[in-house]
C-alpha cells in the first residue's frame, strides 16, 4: 500500500491551483470533478484534468482523480474519459452500496481493452459514507478487490441526517458522526484497505486540526484528506512517527529478539508487560517510517 498521509484535493477547474499541485508536501494528490466544479464547467474540468495527467504521468506522486458521481450525468463518462490517461486511482464519491462498486469496476473492465498492454487500471478509493443508509453497506463496499482505501464525508452525511450541528462546543464531533468515523475505520481494517479520516474544514484552526489529525492517528487511521495548502504539513506530522517513537519501537525489537531466545514472547518493558501484539504494532509503526524515510530519499 503507498503511503497516503495527506490526501490534498486539487479543484479540476481551477488552473492556478492546478499548475502549483506539485510544489505542495501532500503525498497523493486529488483533482476534482465534483463539488469543486460547477455544472457548467464540469466537462472544461474534465479535460484540464486529462491533460494534467498526460504532462506529469511519472511526478512522484499518486495521482487520483475524484469524478462525479455514477448516477450522475457526468459520472460514467468522467470515468471513461480518465482512465484513458492512466490516473494511479479513482476516489468515488456518493458509494451507497455494491452494486455501485461493481458497476463502476465493469466500465473499468471495459476501457481496459482500449489500454497500452503494459497500463494498469486504477485503485479505487471510496467515500462511502455519506448518505445514512449507505453506512451499512460499508464492509460489503470496502471489500471489493479493487478497492484500496475508504473515508468518509461529514458534510454530505450532516444533510442526509437533517444534522443541525456536527460538532459539540468543544469541537468534537456528535456522538452519530463519531459512530460512523469509527465505523469507517472498522470497515476499512476489516477488508485490508487504509481508512483515511475526513476533511476538516475550518481552514484558519490549525490547532484544532493538529488535534483532530492526531486523534485520528491515534485511533488507526493512517492519513487524512486536506482541502488547504497549510494543512497539509500538519497532517503529514500526525501520521509520522516520532524519532521518539521510532527508537522505542527498535528497542523493543531487540528485546523481543533477545527474550525470544531464551523461549520468551511474554516479558516487562520500560515497566510494562509486553508480548506479541506490542511485537505486530513495532513492527507495523518501523515499517510507516521506512516508507516515509524511502520517500525523502
Amino acid at each position: 500500500m503507498r503511503l497516503r498521509r495527506s490526501l490534498h484535493f486539487v479543484p479540476g477547474a481551477n488552473e492556478k491551483m492546478m499548475g502549483k499541485a506539485l510544489t505542495l508536501g501532500a503525498d497523493a494528490l486529488i483533482f476534482d470533478l465534483e463539488d469543486s466544479v460547477t455544472p457548467e464547467a464540469k466537462l472544461a474540468a474534465r479535460e484540464a484534468v486529462c491533460d494534467w495527467l498526460d504532462e506529469n504521468h511519472e511526478c512522484g506522486k499518486e495521482r487520483l482523480v475524484r469524478v462525479n458521481p455514477l448516477d450522475s450525468p457526468w459520472g460514467r463518462d468522467d470515468l471513461e474519459a480518465i482512465v484513458m490517461h492512466q490516473p494511479d486511482g479513482i476516489v468515488l464519491p456518493k458509494v451507497f452500496s455494491r452494486e455501485t462498486v461493481e458497476s463502476v469496476d465493469s466500465i473499468l473492465r471495459m476501457a481496459e481493452k482500449m489500454l497500452p498492454e503494459q497500463a494498469t487500471l486504477p485503485r479505487l478509493v471510496l467515500i462511502g459514507t455519506e448518505d445514512a443508509g449507505a453506512v451499512f453497506n460499508l464492509p460489503l463496499m470496502t471489500s471489493h478487490p479493487r478497492v484500496d482505501g475508504l473515508t468518509w464525508g461529514a458534510e454530505d452525511l450532516s444533510v442526509s441526517l437533517r444534522a443541525r450541528r456536527k460538532r459539540d462546543s468543544n469541537g468534537n464531533y456528535l456522538e452519530v458522526f463519531g459512530f460512523v468515523r469509527s465505523y469507517c475505520l472498522l470497515a476499512a481494517a476489516a477488508a485490508g484497505v487504509q481508512p483515511i479520516d475526513s476533511v476538516y474544514t475550518d481552514i484558519r484552526d490549525i490547532a484544532g486540526l493538529c488535534r483532530e489529525s492526531e486523534t485520528a492517528a491515534d485511533m488507526g487511521f493512517t492519513g487524512k484528506l486536506t482541502i488547504h495548502p497549510d494543512q497539509i504539513e500538519v497532517v503529514n506530522a500526525a501520521f509520522t512517527p516520532s524519532s521518539e517513537e521510532i527508537e522505542r519501537a527498535e528497542s523493543l525489537l531487540q528485546a523481543f529478539e533477545e527474550h525470544r531466545r531464551s523461549g520468551k514472547m511474554a516479558f516487562t518493558f520500560e515497566g510494562s508487560m509486553v508480548d506479541v501484539p506490542h511485537l505486530k504494532h513495532a513492527e507495523q509503526l518501523l515499517a510507516v517510517a521506512a516508507q516515509i524515510a524511502a520517500q525523502n530519499s
